[in-house]
């Protein structure tokens, strides 16, 4: 039978149609699926690989989003890019994230409406002085030559400035890391403050544990109120005693690493997110030893000092947990 025009053309729109039906449920499928982009930090640090398996994680628990990480300058980078809409969520620190929220600090008059979702670990900064020092408390180091960070440091700007409102006058030796151990070594300073891993001494503490005894120097009560009242972008954070490193329980400042949302995330994606970070037992713990046995949920109301996210508070109450006031922004 002789092909008409109208016949070629009911058939070229059937297997067009068939074409589509066949090929294009994968992207529409695709299509569905939010894309987001996590701010992390260099990729050789071991946060880095946390937030890698925070997107595995993400990718394989919630089917409707689509994320990828990528390397960033860490808190401030990545609240700047996310006022810029340049990633949907990322690492940050409590302490500058608070000044993010408050417009204070590095946002002086800039405040940022970015949202907390979730902490990780904490970390408190631990002032690790010579037992042979004979120091016991913070008003011991005055006149003593004493580091207080990796010069350039978060840990040193807020040592020095914890230092300040305390009235605590060290004689302060600027220098990185590795030549400050040396230095507490050869006991040319008395010690220094360093940012625990967790609540645990980090390595380069307990490089100089294993060669001299070690003191962790404990606030007061009244320095403690006396933090808490000026500093509210700090925790106070109470460690246990490790028996390894022969170092009692003590309390110092610190700040928790966290995960912020741009204010442009809505609640249904953070909640969903915040879900299954909190209830995965494993692949987290994998990726970062800190986060083996953390309670995510409780450790972010323990130590948040800004306004968490409507879709984090969302979940938080189903789990049946009291969110304070001032984490409801």
């Amino acid at each position: 039978m002789k092909e008409t025009h109208s016949t070629r053309r009911r058939t070229l729109l059937k297997t067009g149609a068939a074409a589509v039906s066949l090929g294009m449920f994968p992207l529409v499928a695709s299509a569905q699926k939010k894309r987001l982009l996590i701010g992390t930090t260099s990729s050789s640090s071991s946060q880095y690989g946390y937030f890698v398996a925070v997107s595995q994680l993400l990718n394989q628990k919630v089917p409707t989003l689509d994320t990828s990480v990528t390397e960033t300058g860490a808190t401030m980078d990545n609240l700047r890019r996310m006022a810029r809409n340049q990633v949907d969520f990322g690492l940050v620190t409590t302490n500058v994230m608070y000044n993010a929220n408050a417009g204070t600090g590095a946002f002086e008059g800039k405040p940022q409406a970015a949202r907390l979702l979730w902490i990780y670990s904490i970390a408190p900064q631990n002032v690790v002085v010579r037992k042979d020092a004979g120091v016991e408390n913070l008003q011991g180091l005055n006149g003593k030559k004493f580091n207080t960070g990796l010069k350039g440091s978060a840990t040193e700007k807020t040592a020095d400035s914890v230092l300040a409102l305390l009235d605590v006058k060290p004689e302060v030796v600027r220098g990185s890391t590795g030549e400050i151990v040396d230095a507490v070594k050869d006991n040319r300073v008395i010690g220094y403050v360093k940012s625990g891993a967790g609540l645990k001494l980090d390595a380069s503490s307990q490089e100089i544990a294993a060669f001299t005894p070690i003191n962790v120097l404990s606030l007061s009560s009244a320095e403690r109120d006396k933090i808490a009242q000026a500093m509210p972008e700090l925790s106070l954070v109470d460690v246990p005693a490790d028996e390894a490193s022969g170092v009692g329980a003590y309390t110092t400042w610190g700040f928790g690493l966290g995960v912020a949302a741009a204010a442009s995330m809505n609640e249904e994606t953070a909640y969903k997110i915040v879900k299954a970070i909190c209830e995965d037992k494993t692949k987290q713990a994998a990726a970062l030893a800190d986060v083996a046995g953390a309670d995510i949920a409780a450790m972010t109301l323990k130590y948040a000092s800004s306004p968490l996210h409507p879709g984090a508070v969302r979940y938080f109450k189903e789990l049946g947990l009291d969110v304070p006031a001032k984490l409801i922004g």
